[in-house]
């Protein structure tokens, strides 16, 4: 993928591998009751791990999204909610607040992402 391609689309990377990540916390502890299928200390392994893959996603997203054309407010939001969203992922085990705490900023990530997609858009409109 070109680096200007990146450019353009990390507003929808970073959207997207935040909701993935909301789905895929909201669905792990119901698959981790349910399912026999999970009780094998590899495959749960490599369930969870996901959490590390999507802030290597989101990651990647908020530095490309705030590279070029974003307003300092936003770019200070995208890397505060990535910075509290990747703590909160490390430290889920610690403390369940951890937990509601990765929601909130998987949640300040998307709805960032949005605002930079709409100003991107109005910047070109006129």
């Amino acid at each position: 993928m070109k680096l200007k391609t990146l450019n353009r689309k990390a507003d929808y990377i970073g959207i997207s591998g935040s909701v993935l990540c909301i789905i895929h916390c909201l669905i792990t502890p119901i698959l981790l009751v349910s399912s026999s299928f999970l009780t094998n200390d590899t495959v749960r392994f490599g369930y969870l791990s996901l959490d590390y893959l999507f802030i290597g996603v989101n990651i990647v997203a908020v530095y490309f999204a705030t590279r070029h054309f974003t307003t300092p407010a936003v770019k200070a939001c995208l890397w505060f909610f990535l910075t509290v969203f990747a703590v909160a992922i490390v430290l889920e085990d610690v403390n369940e607040a951890f937990e509601y705490l990765g929601y909130a900023a998987s949640l300040g990530l998307v709805l960032t992402h949005l605002t930079n997609i709409r100003l991107h858009r109005l910047r070109h409109t006129h």
